[in-house]
């Protein structure tokens, strides 16, 4: 028997759906808690050194995830070009939420801790890892409207923003993560944060659009 074309357009939905549900199950048997434990509802979180960061929605790391969605469409354009675009975003969605369940296993939180400046970092919310992944998905449909050059531009220009409103970004969280630089990490603490947050976190709705 056929498969008729609602059906093949909707599959990629509904395992989407699934990926989101068992990332859910699995944050929740880590004992991620569903929100920031203060209990007050702030959307965005602009402080990466307080304990608000990875709790609320939306904090600057955010951006770092709009960015695996640019590299992941990139990635599996070239990887899987006979691939449709909803079955490619699938696959994305499918690369963060492993990277969600991972990056919130004891291993990887002691790891952040000793090696980055993520010293009393203690894992996502669920509400935040969901909205990581919702920006991982804004990523990649940016990059498939942008194209290379521009989606490109977007990286760099993202990368540099974050290296000077918080002193990280994705580059040096996988640098740091992975062969940790003594200099690097002083140079990261000596920054003053409350400032930084207080000065930028109003920009954060342009960086979003």
């Amino acid at each position: 028997m056929k498969t008729s074309g609602t059906e093949l357009k909707v599959r990629p939905w509904l395992v989407i759906a699934g990926i989101m549900a068992v990332m859910v199950f699995l944050l929740h048997r880590q004992e991620r808690i569903w929100w920031c434990a203060c209990g007050e509802l702030y959307p965005w979180a602009g402080d990466i050194w307080s304990a608000h960061n990875s709790q609320h929605w939306l904090d600057p790391y955010s951006f770092t995830h709009v960015l695996h969605g640019v590299l992941f469409c990139g990635l599996l354009a070239w990887l899987l070009p006979r691939l449709s675009g909803s079955w490619r975003l699938t696959l994305s969605i499918a690369l963060e939420a492993v990277w969600e369940v991972l990056e919130n296993s004891p291993l990887i939180i002691q790891r952040y801790r000793e090696a980055t400046i993520g010293l009393g970092y203690e894992g996502d919310s669920i509400a935040n890892s969901l909205a990581d992944i919702l920006c991982c998905t804004l990523g990649f449909l940016l990059a498939r409207r942008l194209g290379f050059r521009w989606s490109a531009l977007l990286f760099v220009v993202t990368e540099l923003v974050l290296l000077v409103w918080v002193r990280d970004n994705l580059t040096l969280n996988i640098l740091m993560l992975l062969c940790p630089i003594e200099a690097i990490k002083a140079w990261q603490m000596a920054a003053s944060h409350q400032l930084a947050a207080l000065c930028f976190a109003p920009l954060a709705p342009i960086f979003l659009l």
